[in-house]
């Protein structure tokens, strides 16, 4: 385990006190600093990629997760900072001057102030989807302002005294407000009137607004409960749906609690008390796992990093730390399972255990549903057939009693005898269900504001304005003398284009300008007549979840499982349903379309992807329900054909794969052709940066650099970029005088120059042997054959440099030479008297010779 404290004044005093407490656990990190002594804050991003701290100082800082680095400093005329919330692009501030202000976290800089009040402001919250902020302040009202446009807002004004909390539940529809008159009052925010809907008494105290004690509403993950600190220094939980009390986490703390978390799937909870304890407890069995009895001030804010087993936590004296591997080693399983409900009585234990059975799609078991312990024990007693699932057993219903009636879906019998027991079985709470890949557009990025980009390739780009009634679509050519550049009001708010050298292409989602109807909408560049722009609407309660745009075809992808397949002047040619779906995405190049869906559901939980090449023209399937190789918890990110015409796949590992010998039914793999983590650029630790896939073209990798851990390209207009491909064949030395790893960066550039020489060549052999190749394409099969040969050639040379005792695999490399002329063994020949191998010189002798008479096996090549 790992606590960092990093304080304000570490690079000019000397460690904190605590230091030495820590020194068996911890290291202090004397370059980073937060806040200067006083109250400080801290929200993760959702992402978990930034961690912004805040406090009394007119800093705000920016921590990069997993970096060592200095966070980045935002200086404000503001201080003493009394809250924070963030997304992934913003994060919002509240000052004792009654400020709320929202911050850019892709420019590090102030955009605007939300809303002022005349106090000081205490708490905020932000909504799930980042819309909507609620400020709580000394004053007694309540806003809730819009993100987006600050003239939008919500007041809240049923609390008769200042409130101290406000907490969003999971769906962002209700807002619970902690009020210091040791009242909850609940607001549903559904509609444009807040609406109190409930007022909860007695379960937190009375507090001020200043007092470290907390008395925040803690959501549930699974949204069915909530809980709070109560005043008997316990954490109580509610449920949401009858408002009454349920399981409580007791016994953890000798005074008030002062901050809480649950982690990201509900299974475990972090609390801490003004006695400056922090604790872990188990959500199931509200257990306590751990005390931690190395903090030594009050604990004031808590938040769990979405995915790592990272803790990070701020107190009262301006310090940040970031406890890693926080949750014990025999408890990790339970920060690693899937979503947990929360503890209510008379709910199932959720299993946490890898021998537990799963549930099956339909909210069953594998093996029906779980018995309970009782039962079990039972069995264990009686014998399994006793209490058999088929509910006969030894056990007759010999005086019409019931005893002997079939069981209900829960293991318990109907009979009159046992109607009067109350039941000790409840539904689960949520049926088991696979974790299906959404879809997505190839090329398009989500809203940022008010802008996103529809599509980008080599040809342009598509980008979307959001005018609030409508929106403004420009498409942009990188080619203006072939191409201009067109601008349009778009009335339908298009959520999807395709754009390419014929036409652009766009697809809205239903809208009441199309009467509930999805649109495809198809606008050509030019034409020989008049240009004919034409939209088809689809069945009513379908929608495009993906489409793609050839030289030929128009596809796309629908929410009801269907492959839609048009003409480029708008003619339906096919209609068929997908094997695999939901569907994921599509891409096309000229008369060849690919298809990506959910397949079967694999070990752990996430579903396998799969894809199908179809030939429209010839109606003939190329790869029929295809696995997609991706590893485990590798997503997709993009899919699209190279110049050439072959599927290339990008996935959020940062590898590009390729598919060879697709045309081939039951002969297609994927090679990946750049794995960018190995980047020489990415190898000296200093630079953090992602790609965001465009094309593969004129043998390169095009993509747009995507810097300080941003996911998507954003405006101004971002410039391409592109890499060599390099196989991912060895990691070779970087940067080293050594002149052994000289040689074996060289060693292993030449291996992934080979392979990739043979793939190249792979590739345009399929293309030639299946198609109607042109003159250049035949003639160019010869030239990669000798680009092959010209690789093993500078092998051979480095093989006969080591000596002699390497003579069997400088052979084997001269066996590999395609050339049938003779030519290169007869170089190779040449290399091997030039270093003085004449064993070796013979041995390929003899090969050209058989192989010149023909009597050398192809397996032998």
């Amino acid at each position: 385990m790992q606590a960092t404290p990093m304080s304000a004044d570490d690079t000019k005093r000397p460690a904190s006190p605590y230091v030495s407490v820590f020194c068996d656990v911890s290291k202090v990190l004397t370059n980073c600093s937060t806040d200067a002594p006083g109250p400080a804050y801290l929200a993760y991003t959702p992402n978990g990629r930034k961690l912004v701290t805040v406090g009394t100082n007119s800093a705000l800082r920016v921590f990069q997760h997993g970096s060592d680095n200095e966070p980045a400093a935002i200086d404000v005329l503001t201080e003493n900072h009394t809250a924070v919330a963030a997304t992934n692009d913003f994060f919002v501030v509240g000052a004792e001057d009654g400020t709320a202000t929202k911050y850019s976290l892709l420019t590090n800089s102030m955009e605007q102030i939300l809303v002022r009040c005349a106090l000081p402001v205490r708490d905020i919250a932000l909504s799930k989807d980042g819309e909507w902020a609620a400020v709580a302040s000394d004053e007694l009202d309540v806003k809730v302002v819009n993100t987006t446009n600050m003239e939008k807002v919500m007041y809240l004004r049923e609390q008769a005294r200042p409130v101290k909390h406000v907490s969003f539940d999971v769906s962002g529809t209700l807002l619970a407000v902690s009020c210091t008159d040791g009242m909850v009052y609940m607001y549903s925010l559904s509609s444009e009137q807040p609406q109190l809907v409930k007022r909860i008494d007695g379960l937190i105290k009375t507090l001020e607004t200043d007092a470290e004690a907390s008395a925040k509403i803690a959501w549930h993950p699974d949204g069915r409960a909530f809980a709070a600190p109560t005043s008997t220094r316990d954490f109580q939980v509610v449920s949401r749906s009858d408002w009454q009390r349920q399981k409580a986490f007791s016994g953890g703390h000798r005074a008030d609690i002062s901050a809480s978390g649950w982690s990201h799937n509900g299974a475990l909870l972090a609390t801490a008390g003004i006695d400056k304890s922090l604790g872990l407890w188990e959500t199931r069995s509200q257990r306590l796992l751990k005390t931690f009895d190395d903090v030594h001030q009050t604990i004031l804010a808590i938040d769990w990093h979405p995915t790592d087993n990272v803790l990070s936590y701020t107190n009262n004296n301006g310090e940040l730390f970031i406890r890693e591997d926080f949750v014990p080693q025999e408890h990790i399983r339970n920060l690693k399972i899937a979503l947990q409900p929360a503890p209510m009585n008379n709910d199932p234990l959720s299993e946490v255990s890898g021998n537990a059975r799963r549930q099956m799609p339909n909210g069953h078991k594998a093996n029906d549903v779980r018995r309970t312990t009782e039962d079990d024990y039972l069995d264990d007693l009686l014998g399994p057939d006793a209490m058999s699932d088929d509910g006969a057993g030894f056990i007759e219903d010999d005086d019409g009693a019931g005893y002997a009636e079939q069981p209900n879906r829960f293991g318990k019998r109907a009979g009159a005898a046992l109607d009067s027991r109350p039941a000790k079985r409840h539904e689960p709470y949520s049926a088991w269900q696979p974790r299906l890949h959404e879809p997505f557009q190839p090329g398009s990025t989500p809203w940022r504001g008010n802008r996103r980009y529809l599509g980008l390739n080599l040809t342009g780009f598509v980008w979307t304005v959001n005018q609030e009634t409508h929106h403004t679509v420009t498409v942009e050519f990188y080619d203006r003398q072939e191409h201009r550049d067109f601008h349009f009001t778009d009335p339908f708010k298009y959520d999807k284009a395709c754009l390419n050298e014929k036409g652009a292409l766009f697809s809205c989602p239903p809208s009441s300008y199309t009467q509930q109807r999805s649109l495809l909408y198809y606008r050509p560049h030019e034409t020989w007549t008049a240009r004919m722009d034409w939209r088809t609407p689809l069945p009513a309660g379908e929608e495009v979840t993906s489409m793609s745009l050839s030289d030929s075809f128009i596809v796309a992808t629908t929410s009801a499982g269907y492959v839609r397949t048009y003409s480029l002047f708008g003619v339906p040619l096919k209609v068929y349903r997908q094997k695999s779906t939901p569907a994921v995405t599509c891409a096309s190049w000229r008369d060849y379309v690919l298809t990506v869906g959910n397949g079967p559901v694999s070990g752990d939980g996430t579903t396998r992807l799969l894809y199908t090449i179809e030939n429209v023209k010839r109606d003939e399937i190329c790869q029929s329900e295809d696995i997609l190789a991706l590893p485990d918890g590798v997503e997709l990110r993009s899919v699209f054909w190279s110049e050439k015409g072959d599927p290339c796949v990008y996935d959020t590992d940062g590898v590009l794969l390729i598919l060879l010998h697709w045309r081939t039914p039951g002969q297609a793999h994927w090679v990946p052709l750049l794995d960018t983590k190995t980047l020489e650029r990415l190898q000296s630790g200093k630079k953090e940066e992602t790609y965001w896939p465009v094309a593969v073209a004129v043998n390169k990798f095009h993509c747009i650099i995507l810097k300080g851990g941003e996911e998507y390209p954003y405006f101004p207009k971002p410039l391409l970029s592109d890499f060599d491909f390099r196989i991912p064949v060895s990691d070779p030395p970087l940067n080293s005088e050594d002149e052994e790893d000289k040689d074996a960066a060289q060693q292993s550039s030449l291996e992934s120059q080979l392979v990739l020489a043979s793939v190249n060549h792979s590739l345009l052999q399929d293309l030639v042997e299946n198609t109607n190749a042109t003159s250049a394409q035949k003639s160019e099969l010869p030239a990669l054959e000798r680009e092959v040969d010209k690789v093993l050639l500078q092998l051979l040379a480095a093989e006969c440099r080591e000596g002699e005792e390497r003579g069997m695999k400088a052979l084997e490399i001269a066996t590999l030479m395609r050339d049938r002329t003779g030519k290169m063994l007869e170089a190779a020949g040449k290399i091997a008297q030039r270093f003085q191998r004449g064993v070796l010189d013979g041995k390929i002798r003899e090969v050209a010779e058989r192989r010149m008479v023909g009597l050398v096996d192809e397996d032998d090549l």
